[in-house]
């Protein structure tokens, strides 16, 4: 696999993304559409590996070789050029992501690989927005993701067994462990971490326990490094609530129905972490 690596989004996802590709030896163009963006994505990159090697778990030249791998673009035009795969981590709409595959199309080349970071959109619906569907497939990457080892690699209807082989061996390359699945709503991982999250949310709305209780008892009872609520936090409420609702749509099951305390909560702002509050107490963070 000969050429760079376009990572399209420097936020939560992208800038991670990135870090682990240079890190792998991999040169990275990190778009995003504005250098304000993008810098503040470097930034949290490089607090990334000054803490690796502050707990010495990563040596300064192997620090200043991934920094400088990574190069800024504001435009696909400008990071397209001679990149053997893209992998766009922008916000969970069709629409968004469909406009930077066809943005792709025009400026990478004909070989180039499509990823779609998704955790639950259709990679065949994606597939049918580019006129390369036997290109597109789905990496999905847990934050952070320079800690979490897992990739999910999501086969589409038309992804070619050829794209699903470079794709596992990028996943090796740049150390993670790879699960391959079928296109599904919410795929393996979001259909069951959801329906976890879900599930934990009408326990609280009934009364069950408290939400540091159940997911106490995740974490102790069943050693999940943490539990359903806490990640719903870090998450997002409002994200957690889109997928509810697209998988209560696609699956017609009355499981993902969102409950009302969800609904409740993100009318109210409470998203979690990035509103200082949700199921927890953030300000402090």
């Amino acid at each position: 696999m000969s050429g760079h690596v376009v990572v399209i989004g420097a936020g939560t996802m992208g800038h991670g993304i990135a870090q682990v590709t240079a890190m792998a030896g991999y040169d990275v163009a990190l778009v995003d559409t504005s250098a304000e963006l993008i810098e503040r994505g470097l930034a949290r990159i490089t607090s990334n590996l000054d803490e690796g090697v502050r707990r010495g778990k990563l040596e300064q030249t192997h620090r200043d070789a991934a920094l400088a791998h990574i190069r800024s673009c504001t435009s696909i035009a400008d990071a397209g050029p001679g990149a053997f795969l893209a992998i766009e981590a922008v916000p969970e709409r069709m629409d968004l992501k469909a406009a930077v595959f066809s943005e792709l199309e025009r400026h990478t080349p004909g070989d180039t690989i499509f990823a779609s970071n998704t955790s639950s959109l259709s990679i065949t619906g994606l597939q049918q927005t580019t006129s390369r569907p036997q290109q597109v497939v789905g990496m999905h990457f847990f934050n952070p993701v320079h800690i979490n080892r897992l990739l999910e690699l999501v086969r589409g209807a038309a992804t070619s067994q050829a794209t699903m082989d470079a794709a596992i061996a990028f996943a090796g390359r740049i150390g993670k462990d790879a699960i391959v699945v079928n296109d599904s709503p919410g795929f393996a991982t979001s259909r069951l971490g959801v329906l976890l999250g879900l599930e934990a949310i009408r326990m609280v709305e009934s009364g069950v326990a408290s939400a540091a209780d159940i997911d106490k008892a995740m974490e102790l009872g069943y050693r999940h490094p943490m539990g359903p609520l806490r990640l719903t936090d870090l998450v997002g409420l409002d994200v957690r609530l889109d997928i509810a609702r697209y998988l209560h749509a696609e699956l017609k099951s009355d499981a993902f129905r969102p409950p009302a305390l969800l609904e409740q909560m993100v009318a109210e702002g409470r998203l979690g972490r990035k509103s200082g509050r949700g199921f927890y107490d953030w300000s402090e963070s």
